[in-house]
């Protein structure tokens, strides 16, 4: 499928992002009427509902199983942010996080070589569990940088790609996205997809991703969340 399709059907996106992000951690998946549902075993220890722009009446019915218990979580895929905060603000819900975005590239302008550390203080490493690929970058015995990647239905679904604080700013970031294209290339890819922090947004921009939608966060809780972790 191209590029263009994908993005005009993000309810399917959605699908295959919940698909890889849940086999990246992990979490066991259901439905919950339409739509995919992940339990959050490592964190909230809790079902986290996931929606592209549902209708008011689906709406309602996801805002009431969220509310059942204080640590799930509802999250939609909008580019209708304000709209699916007044109505989620009406179900009892409160908005968590509205900073992320999901982004999409074309593996076809990715680099499929494996790339070259930034220093020679830095060595890096790679493996594969349950399908997941790994990179890990570290400085002596310290982990500096790391993510992982795992292909759905010729997708590339990228997660946690981490920077460690001591390290910023020394192109490891792209490094790990490069290191793991690279990895994802041993498989028929072609496309990449990912939910980005804000700052995860600048640097997946610079290595020419796009935006598809936003990502709106929902709980009973006042506290914040972040399912992409970079």
């Amino acid at each position: 499928m191209s590029l263009e399709a994908m993005v005009a059907d993000t309810t399917h996106l959605l699908e295959i992002w919940v698909t890889g992000w849940a086999g990246c951690r992990g979490y066991e998946t259901r439905r919950e009427g339409r739509f995919p549902a992940a339990f959050r075993a490592d964190t909230t220890h809790e079902w986290e509902y996931f929606a592209h722009d549902p209708s008011e009446a689906e709406l309602a019915a996801l805002a009431a199983a969220t509310a059942e218990v204080p640590a799930r979580v509802l999250t939609i895929l909008t580019n209708d942010v304000a709209r699916y905060s007044f109505l989620a603000q009406r179900h009892g819900l409160n908005v968590t996080s509205a900073s992320q975005t999901m982004m999409i590239v074309d593996m076809e302008t990715q680099d499929s070589e494996d790339p070259w550390l930034p220093d020679d203080d830095l060595r890096w490493t790679q493996s594969r569990s349950d399908g997941v690929h790994h990179a890990v970058v570290y400085a002596g015995d310290e982990v500096a940088a790391s993510g992982r990647v795992l292909v759905v239905d010729h997708t590339a679904i990228f997660d946690k790609i981490i920077t460690e604080p001591g390290f910023l700013r020394r192109g490891l970031g792209s490094f790990i996205m490069r290191a793991l294209a690279a990895q994802a290339f041993e498989h028929d890819v072609e496309n990449g997809l990912l939910l980005a922090s804000l700052d995860g947004q600048k640097l997946y921009s610079h290595l020419g991703w796009t935006t598809v939608c936003h990502v709106l966060m929902l709980s009973t809780s006042d506290e914040g969340s972040d399912l992409s972790v970079g």
